[in-house]
């Protein structure tokens, strides 16, 4: 029996027309064949038009996600390993590997799969039923397409435990793929020492698509006291010690992750001017205010407040909030730099909720640099989730 054709209904399939990937349940008009969830299918436009070939689950809203826009295209071995290759060698151009994104989902056109490397360690996510089929033939392939570069893989950890899996009708899952390993891996970047803890740590171990952005922060940080809030295990806090401040303070919630930002300073031999706090950001700022402490340089990198369209408006309150407080902890002349982790917080809404803060606190911003996510975490033109980091650095004037 041929694969199953989903036709689109007339006008729809807006997204994948113009580059993306994603078909969404109301866009699809019939469905020819039977099919099983995670299953490869055919897509064609209302008219019979080929759009692709991607993988389909009823369980989701998100339908379709499309592996390729060649309808011919088998998607087997030598595929895969085509688009494994491809990442691999854009990585090699854009950024340093010794721990990057090997693959960014959708926007490495292998939707769903997210593959981190730290090391000599390959941290695996999947999150989508159609590409959890391909998972380990996608592991072999970079493994091969790495060895034959001189880059020997010794271990894979799977972190397919995100709540989404459960929204495509997975469960969530995670352990080791092969051979066991200490799954405490130690790591260098930007000159930065750390152990990832790929088990037990967030997501998978490390939050790699910020290392351009804490670059950035050691550069700025030479003779400054800093505050780096939700310091998580540390990252903004250490390059600002290694660029030079001679203070740092970082602040986090989590008791695990403070302990391990402890030990990073450790790692690095900054300890004796590197101090961590346990504490809720919101409740620790006001403190500090009340206690009249003001800092050269202020960071802040607060988990996503947002991860639907739905609670947009009291995420934009709570970066509202942390923005007015940090800006009130900066010197006259010094500086912030401020960040928005989630797609939903878009460019103009964070940039407005920005300058509303500024206003509040009676703060002029001089606009220092703005960045994204680093280049391993690619923005796929027409994929819009690919695009969800936003981070500015400004310096901080008094109103005088």
């Amino acid at each position: 029996m041929g694969m199953p054709v989903i036709t689109l209904k007339k006008g729809e399939g807006r997204t994948i027309k113009s580059g993306g990937a994603w078909i969404f349940d109301n866009e699809i008009d019939s469905i020819m064949g039977t099919y099983e969830n995670g299953c490869d299918v055919i897509v064609r436009d209302f008219d019979g038009y080929p759009m692709g070939r991607g993988f389909i689950n009823d369980a989701s809203k998100i339908r379709i996600r499309m592996m390729t826009r060649n309808v011919d295209q088998e998607i087997d071995d030598d595929f895969l390993r085509m688009r494994v290759k491809d990442a691999w060698e854009y990585r090699k151009k854009v950024i340093d590997t010794g721990c990057c994104r090997l693959i960014f989902g959708e926007a490495d056109f292998l939707p769903g799969l997210v593959v981190d490397k730290f090391s000599d360690v390959l941290v695996v996510q999947s999150l989508a039923l159609g590409i959890d089929k391909y998972k380990m033939k996608i592991i072999e392939a970079l493994k091969s397409v790495l060895e034959e570069d001189g880059v020997h893989i010794r271990g894979v950890y799977e972190r397919s435990d995100a709540k989404v899996r459960q929204q495509e009708g997975m469960e969530r899952v995670k352990g080791f793929i092969g051979e066991s390993f200490d799954t405490k891996v130690p790591i260098v970047e930007n000159g930065v020492k750390y152990l990832v803890d790929v088990k037990d740590g967030q997501k998978t171990g490390f939050f790699l698509d910020q290392k351009e952005n804490r670059k950035a922060v050691g550069n700025l940080s030479k003779g400054y006291e800093v505050l780096d809030c939700f310091t998580h295990t540390g990252s903004f806090a250490l390059n600002a010690a290694l660029g030079g401040a001679v203070h740092v303070t970082g602040v986090d919630a989590s008791e695990l992750a403070v302990n391990q930002a402890r030990e990073n300073a450790v790692l690095n031999g900054v300890d004796h001017f590197v101090d961590f706090v346990c504490a809720d950001v919101f409740e620790y700022l006001p403190q500090l205010e009340a206690e009249g402490k003001k800092f050269d340089l202020v960071v802040l990198d607060p988990p996503a407040f947002t991860k639907s369209r739905n609670s947009i408006k009291n995420a934009v309150k709570g970066y509202r909030e942390i923005n007015i407080r940090g800006l009130k902890l900066v010197k006259d002349g010094g500086y912030l730099a401020t960040c928005s982790c989630s797609h939903f917080m878009d460019f103009e809404r964070f940039t407005e909720t920005i300058r509303q803060a500024a206003r509040s606190a009676h703060k002029r911003l001089r606009q220092v640099e703005f960045k994204t996510q680093a280049p391993d975490h690619p923005i796929l033109w027409s994929a819009d989730e690919s695009y969800y980091l936003k981070f500015y650095i400004f310096q901080v004037c008094d109103e005088k």
